[in-house]
């Protein structure tokens, strides 16, 4: 293939490689510059590798022909090249930004060195190079102070308490991934979580993190309560990694802007995955980047009816406890609206939780707690945003765990 048409795809993440792949096996390869030294692996497992539950070679993704290890620090358009930090040119007929996001770093007093690096014991959680860091340092009664109760805060804090630390979440609005779950869920993992010996706090802002001879020894709250600590997770969300676009003239809003075909506003090179926007939206989840992923391969393998028009994405996490492990599930609008219909089904003693909500007649979101049996028939009913019969099914949906 020649320079002229060849593909080059920036990022060996989940959907970089998930492109290289569908390419290849549709007789079109792609070049693949990933520039972590670790084989490529599977972003959404790596509480599982900290919790030690997989090693990390049980993540790794199948290794793609064609990939190449380098930095790339710049998009050469006019020449259609990418820059690599050893100095090296690589021309592209098609340019693919697979570049993923990175963490959000919070504006905390202390946070940073005077060389700008993170003190010791203080970790971002994006990267197996975190990961690893993360383990490594980890031991029985350490003591974690765990920042941001999203997924991926949770997620954390949950591995940390299973590798026997003293975990603190600080979250600072008022409930457990407020993003996904209804005030009812998220209780449960709240309880959940304690039942591990997390001890939460929610409402809670954090505005120091103070070191004595560049390590870690605290955290400090808003209202001045101190937190001592070993460990500091950093879990407050993640940005899209559009730094490559913008320096390049791309059009760039809080992700890199695509259209239905995921091409940016130069027609030469398209953005998959996390550092994409597509139709106002940047999901920050594996499956849309993976169907993008899908949709573009197709594309450039030479289907011109490939379109992207979104993705309606489930939530679901697994936290694993001492004695059995909690499910959830969430998808769409876990909230109602005025004038929409709500089922709602809870055990306490079993700590289960079943909710969706009607709109218009159609399921417009849910959110389950333990025991997903039914998650695959409402999430089948979600997606195809077709009315519901009028013979009462809901309450079928949400009981018959044959439906997954």
């Amino acid at each position: 293939m020649t320079s002229n048409t060849r593909v080059v795809v920036i990022g060996a993440g989940l959907a970089g490689v998930r492109l290289a792949r569908r390419l290849g096996e549709l007789g079109t390869p792609a070049l693949l510059i990933g520039d972590e030294e670790h084989r490529p692996y599977n972003r959404v497992l790596l509480a599982e590798v900290l919790a030690g539950r997989y090693a990390p070679e049980v993540i790794a993704l199948p290794a793609p022909a064609g990939l190449v290890r380098a930095r790339v620090t710049g998009i050469d358009r006019a020449r259609r090249s990418v820059v690599c930090a050893d100095g090296t040119e690589i021309a592209y007929g098609t340019l693919v930004l697979a570049t993923g996001s990175n963490p959000v770093l919070p504006p905390l007093r202390g946070l940073f060195t005077p060389d700008r690096v993170l003190p010791e014991g203080v970790h971002a959680f994006r990267t197996l190079d975190d990961c690893l860091g993360l383990s490594r340092a980890v031991r029985p009664g350490a003591r974690a102070v765990v920042i941001g109760g999203g997924l991926l805060g949770v997620s954390a804090a949950r591995a940390l308490a299973v590798r026997g630390a003293q975990v603190v979440l600080a979250q600072q609005s008022e409930r457990l991934m407020e993003r996904q779950l209804d005030p009812g869920a998220s209780h449960l993992v709240l309880r959940h979580l304690r039942d591990l010996g997390v001890e939460v706090h929610t409402e809670c802002r954090v505005r120091d993190v103070r070191c004595v001879g560049g390590a870690v020894r605290s955290v400090e709250l808003a209202d001045g309560y101190a937190l001592d600590a070993d460990l500091v997770v950093l879990a407050c969300g993640v940005r899209p990694r559009a730094g490559l676009a913008e320096a390049a003239g791309l059009a760039v809003r809080k992700g890199v802007l695509v259209d239905d075909e995921l091409r940016t506003s130069d027609p030469h090179i398209r953005a998959i995955g996390d550092c994409a926007q597509h139709d106002g939206n940047v999901y920050g989840l594996a499956a849309p980047a993976l169907e993008q992923a899908d949709v573009l391969a197709e594309s450039l393998a030479g289907n011109a009816a490939a379109r992207y028009t979104g993705t309606r994405s489930l939530t679901r996490l697994t936290l694993t406890g001492p004695d059995s492990p909690f499910d959830l599930a969430a998808f769409g609008e876990t909230d109602p609206r005025p004038g929409d219909d709500v089922v709602q089904l809870a055990d306490a003693t079993r700590g289960t939780y079943r909710k969706v909500v009607v709109r218009d007649d159609r399921l417009v979101g849910g959110v389950l707690v333990g025991e997903l049996g039914t998650v695959g028939a409402l999430a089948r009913a979600w997606e195809g945003a077709e009315p519901l019969p009028d013979d009462g099914p809901l309450l079928h949906l949400l009981t018959n765990d044959g439906g997954s």
